[in-house]
C-alpha cells in the first residue's frame, strides 16, 4: 500500500471508528469527528511529539479537545497511535464505568490532558498549559540544555468561540505573547440549532484573534493533508504568537444525505445513513469497528515515542549533572510538594492588646513565609492586587518577555479560573492560584466546578468575605455564595475566624493534592483570638473544633456554632450567656467538608448529638445549616441582599452582635423550659 493509501485509509479509520461508537452507544456526536479525521491523523501520526506507552513524561506535546463534545474523535486516534485504550472501549463509549465518557476526563481516559465539554474551558485551559510550559523552561532551561520545550495543540468549535470565556482567553494569550500555542477552529458552520448563520455571521474569527495579537492562518479544506500540514508547520514556526488555523470543514462528511446538517452534531446517523457513509467513503459496509493490520502499523506511535522520550531523556540527565540543585527543584516541583521546612516556617500572629487583623492580610503574610518553599506557585488575580493581597513583592510579572510569579489576569474570571487549572494540569507547579472578591467567584463558578469534578490541586482565593465589605453595597455582598460553593462536590470551602486560623487554611491548602481548596477572607480587620483559653487554630485541619466551653466538665445547654468574623460574635454571646447562667459551647466550624471528613467519634465530640440546642452565626443565607443546628436549632443569617452602609453598620442592622445571638440563643432556650 502507498504511503498516500495508508493515510486516507488511516484518516477512513477514525472516521469509520467514530460513527461505529456512537452508533452502538445510540447517544453521541459524530459529525465533528468525521469532519476532523484528516486533522486528528496528522497530529496524532506526525506532529505530536508524544509517548503513548508513558503519557504522563513531562516534556509531551500536549492536546486538547475543547470541543469535548468530538470526543470520539480523540478516543479513535489515542487508540490508534496506541495508548492504553482498546477496540473494547471504544465500543463501551459513553456506557457505565466506561474509559470512554461522553465527553474528555482527564482522569478517567489515557492521553487526555484536561476535562472538557463545557464549552471554551478547554481553549482556556490551553492557555494555562503555555503558562505552564514557559514558565517551567524559563525556570530551568539553562544554555545548551533546553528541557522544556513542547507544544499545545487545540481543537476548538463555533460553541468555543461564542463562548465569552474564549474571547478573554484568547485576549490574554495574545498579550503574553504565548507563541506554543496551535489552535485549529473547526469552521463547519454548523450548530446543533442549525447553521451558524442563525446567530454568529457576523464574527470574522480570524480576524478578531489577530486583532487580539494571535498569527492566524486559513485552510479552506479539511481534507487537504499537505495544506494541513503547511499550516501546522508554519504555526510552529512562529515563536512570539498564538496561532490559529481557520480550518473550512464539513460536519458528517461521508455521510450522504447528513452532510453539513445539524443532524450530524449530536446524535448517531442511524443505521441506514452509517452504512451509506461507509460506501460512499470506501469502507467494507459490513464490518463494524473495523481496523486493518497495516492502519495499525502505520498509526502506532510507540516506537517513535519511545525514541523522543529516549533522547528527552539523555539530554534530562546531562541536565541533571550539570544543575544538580535545578534538578533537586525539578523533582520537588513535578511531585506537587513544596520543599521541606516549609510548615516551620509558616508565621504564628500574636494576639492581646486589642491584636487585630483582616484575614486576607494574613493570608498575604503566609504566601510571603511560603514563597522561598513554593518556586513554581503562581497565580494572580482578576486587577484586585491590591484587594485580595496574593502578589509575591517583588517576584516579577509573567509577560511576554519574562516570566515573573504574579500574572495579571485582567478583570478575565472565567479564563483565570480555566488557566489556572490548566496550569496545575500540566505539571511541574506547586498549587496555583487565581484571586478575586468572593462574589466574583459566581463568574467564574464553571471553572470551579471543573477543578472539583476533576481533582484539580488548585487554590481560589477570595476576599471581602461577607456584607463586611460595607459601603460597596449589595452588588458586592456575598449571601448565597457560601452555601452555592458548599454545594459543588469535592470543594473544601475554608472560611477561616482569624489570622492564625488563615495560616492553617494556606497550610490545608498546599497539602491537598485531590482537589481543589477555596479560601473565603475578610476585608475588615478581626481580633487575633487570645488561644490561651481557647481551642488551637490547628483545629481548622480537621474542619471544626470547640474553641471554648464554658465548663468542660459538663456536657453544654447550648452549642454556637460559627465561622469567619461571627467566631468572635459568638464567643462574646457565649460570655453573656454565662453571666446569665447558660453554659454553652463555641464551635468554630470553618470547613463543612473538611469536619465530614473526620470519624465518628470526633464528630461527636465536637458536636455531642445529646445537645439538640444549636445556634449557628454566619453572614450568609440560612440554607443548608439545618444539617449542623438540626430540627430543634436555629441560625443567626441574612436571607436577603446587603446594603450600602460602613460594614460595622450592616453587621449591627442585620443582626451580627453578640446581644442579639444572646436574644436568639435565649429563644431556643425559651422553647424547651
Amino acid at each position: 500500500m502507498s504511503e498516500k493509501d495508508i493515510r486516507q485509509q488511516s484518516i477512513l479509520t477514525i472516521r469509520t471508528l467514530a460513527m461505529d461508537a456512537v452508533q452502538k452507544a445510540n447517544s453521541g456526536h459524530p459529525g465533528t469527528a468525521m469532519a476532523l479525521a484528516p486533522l486528528a491523523y496528522l497530529l496524532y501520526a506526525k506532529h505530536l511529539r508524544h509517548n503513548p506507552a508513558n503519557p504522563d513524561w513531562p516534556n509531551r506535546d500536549r492536546f486538547v479537545l475543547s470541543a469535548g463534545h468530538a470526543c470520539v474523535l480523540q478516543y479513535a486516534a489515542l487508540h490508534l497511535s496506541g495508548y492504553d485504550l482498546s477496540l473494547d472501549d471504544l465500543k463501551q463509549f459513553r456506557q457505565w464505568e466506561s474509559r470512554t465518557p461522553g465527553h474528555p476526563e482527564h482522569f478517567v481516559t489515557p492521553g487526555v490532558e484536561t476535562t472538557t465539554g463545557p464549552l471554551g474551558a478547554g481553549f482556556s485551559n490551553a492557555v494555562g498549559f503555555a503558562v505552564a510550559e514557559r514558565f517551567l523552561a524559563d525556570r530551568f532551561n539553562r544554555p545548551g540544555h533546553e528541557i522544556v520545550d513542547h507544544n499545545i495543540y487545540v481543537i476548538c468549535s463555533d460553541g468555543d468561540l461564542m463562548e465569552g470565556i474564549s474571547s478573554e482567553a484568547a485576549s490574554i494569550a495574545g498579550q503574553l505573547g504565548l507563541g506554543k500555542l496551535v489552535f485549529f477552529y473547526d469552521a463547519n458552520r454548523i450548530t446543533i440549532d442549525g447553521a451558524t448563520s442563525l446567530s454568529f455571521s457576523v464574527d470574522n474569527v480570524g480576524r478578531r484573534l489577530e486583532a487580539q495579537g494571535w498569527h492566524v492562518q486559513w485552510a479552506d479544506d479539511a481534507n487537504d493533508l499537505d495544506q494541513l500540514d503547511q499550516a501546522i508547520e508554519a504555526a510552529k514556526a512562529e515563536h512570539e504568537r498564538p496561532s490559529l488555523v481557520v480550518v473550512r470543514s464539513h460536519i458528517g462528511f461521508g455521510a450522504p444525505h447528513l452532510v453539513d446538517t445539524a443532524k450530524a452534531h449530536g446524535a448517531p446517523l442511524g443505521v441506514e445513513e452509517v452504512r451509506a457513509a461507509k460506501i460512499a467513503l470506501g469502507a467494507d459496509p459490513d464490518i463494524d469497528f473495523g481496523v486493518s493490520k497495516e492502519v495499525y502499523e502505520h498509526m502506532s506511535q510507540l516506537e517513535r515515542g519511545a525514541a523522543l522520550e529516549a533522547d528527552w531523556n539523555e539530554r534530562f540527565e546531562r541536565w541533571s549533572v550539570a544543575f544538580p540543585a535545578a534538578r533537586e527543584d525539578w523533582d520537588q516541583a513535578w511531585r506537587g510538594e513544596p520543599k521541606p521546612g516549609w510548615q516551620k516556617a509558616l508565621p504564628e500572629f500574636e494576639s492581646g492588646d486589642g491584636a487585630a487583623m483582616a484575614t486576607r492580610d494574613a493570608g498575604h503574610k503566609t504566601m510571603q513565609a511560603l514563597e522561598p518553599y513554593t518556586p513554581t506557585m503562581i497565580g494572580g488575580s482578576a486587577d484586585l492586587a491590591e484587594s485580595v493581597r496574593t502578589e509575591f513583592p517583588g517576584a516579577g510579572i509573567f509577560a511576554a518577555t519574562h516570566s515573573g510569579r504574579n500574572i495579571a489576569f485582567g478583570v478575565r474570571e472565567h479564563s483565570m479560573g480555566g488557566i489556572v487549572n490548566g496550569i496545575a494540569l500540566h505539571g511541574g507547579m506547586v498549587k496555583p492560584y487565581g484571586s478575586t472578591f468572593l462574589i466574583f467567584s459566581d463568574y467564574m463558578r464553571p471553572a470551579i466546578r471543573l477543578s472539583a469534578l476533576g481533582r484539580v490541586p488548585v487554590v481560589w482565593v477570595y476576599s471581602h468575605d461577607s456584607i463586611g465589605v460595607g459601603e460597596d453595597g449589595p452588588t458586592h455582598q456575598p449571601i448565597e455564595q457560601y452555601m452555592t460553593l458548599r454545594a459543588i462536590p469535592n470543594l473544601w470551602f475554608v472560611r477561616p475566624a482569624d489570622a492564625n486560623e488563615t495560616v492553617y487554611a494556606w497550610k490545608i491548602a498546599i497539602e491537598r493534592k485531590d482537589g481543589p481548596v477555596l479560601l473565603a477572607l475578610s476585608r475588615q480587620k478581626l481580633p487575633v483570638l487570645d488561644r490561651s483559653s481557647l481551642g488551637a487554630a490547628s483545629g481548622v485541619e480537621r474542619g471544626a473544633y470547640v474553641l471554648w466551653q464554658a465548663d468542660k466538665a459538663k456536657p453544654p445547654e447550648l452549642i454556637l456554632i460559627a465561622t469567619g468574623s461571627e467566631v468572635t460574635v459568638a464567643l462574646e454571646a457565649a460570655q453573656a450567656l454565662l453571666e446569665q447562667g447558660v453554659a454553652s459551647r463555641v464551635v468554630s466550624m470553618p470547613c463543612w467538608e473538611l469536619f465530614e471528613e473526620q470519624s465518628e467519634e470526633y464528630r461527636e465530640s465536637v458536636l455531642p448529638s445529646g445537645v439538640a440546642l444549636r445556634l449557628s452565626v454566619e453572614t450568609g443565607i440560612s440554607l443548608g445549616w439545618q444539617r449542623w443546628v438540626g430540627d430543634r436549632g436555629a441560625s443567626v443569617a441574612i436571607d436577603h441582599f446587603g446594603a450600602s452602609a460602613p460594614g460595622d453598620e450592616l453587621m449591627k442592622r442585620f443582626g451580627f452582635t453578640a446581644e442579639n445571638v444572646v436574644s436568639q440563643a435565649q429563644a431556643l432556650l425559651a422553647r424547651v423550659s
